[in-house]
């Protein structure tokens, strides 16, 4: 997914609202290795402080970076896999997406 963003002045450049239900604040263990499974619901994921290798239904894997944000979408079939990288504990933010 890409984000537009506009430029707005000194202030940089920002996207559109996207409406969200709130914030969530996670904790991910080092050992964290999660078969597959779907995401809970539409969201956007930043990783604050660590990567996580997330594998999807066609094979491809990626690692998504600390700092980094990422949306999920897989409510049904076979989801995702997600674990740690190098061994590291993770704090994340989850912002869950309302529907249009």
């Amino acid at each position: 997914m890409e984000i537009e963003l506009k430029g707005s002045g000194d202030i940089g450049y920002l996207s559109k609202l996207i409406p969200a239900t709130g914030v969530i604040f996670r904790q991910t263990p080092s050992a964290y290795n999660y078969e597959w499974h779907n995401a809970p619901a539409k969201q956007f994921i930043v990783n604050l402080d660590a990567a996580v290798e997330v594998q999807v239904s066609d094979g491809e894997k990626r690692t998504l970076k600390q700092g980094e944000v990422f949306f999920v979408e897989d409510l049904h079939g076979k989801g995702h896999f997600s674990k740690a990288v190098n061994n590291k504990f993770r704090s994340s933010l989850f912002i869950p997406v309302t529907e249009d």
